[in-house]
């Protein structure tokens, strides 16, 4: 039986239901702050970052918000914006920004899941891994190009060579 049956089986189809189901599975540290909403913290290689997904019935749609704090100087602005824009060109599900006044770059997607259409698992747990992937994918570019002399273009390069790079 795949996870998917076993979710439609016990009835518990509510997507917060099935991601504080994986959180725990995965052993995440996980807060579930409303019924419709959960935080949680997911270890990556460079970092952890803080994910929260919520589920808003009004539009039916499934949000995921995955941050890690970034304040950058404020000269090299210009060139995090210019990177931000060539990451997100390089990547399908899911966009970077930069919250200024919290000082956090952000990862932010929504599976919208209209006409009464139900996430399984699957879906959910992708979500998540396409969040912290992308982010650690693109972390050490944010970096470089905030606190250190590389350019945006150089620095997706890294973010390329690494993601080749890893077995």
């Amino acid at each position: 039986m795949s996870v998917s049956e076993d979710f439609l089986t016990s009835g518990e189809i509510h997507p917060i239901d099935i991601v504080e189901s994986l959180a725990e599975n995965h052993d995440w540290d996980f807060d579930r702050v409303t019924d419709d909403q959960i935080a949680m913290a997911v270890e990556g290689q460079w970092r952890t970052y803080s994910l929260t997904l919520a589920w808003s019935a009004q539009d039916e749609t499934l949000r995921l918000i995955s941050t890690f704090e970034f304040d950058p100087p404020a000269e090299k602005l210009a060139s995090v914006h210019d990177l931000i824009n060539r990451a997100n060109d390089m990547v399908w599900a899911g966009a970077f920004t930069w919250w200024a006044e919290q000082k956090m770059m952000v990862w932010r997607y929504g599976l919208v899941l209209a006409g009464g259409q139900i996430a399984t698992p699957e879906q959910i747990d992708r979500m998540i891994t396409q969040a912290v992937t992308a982010s650690e994918r693109f972390y050490p570019a944010f970096q470089m190009v905030a606190w250190g002399d590389d350019s945006p273009a150089r620095a997706v390069g890294v973010a390329l060579a690494e993601a080749y790079g890893r077995a």
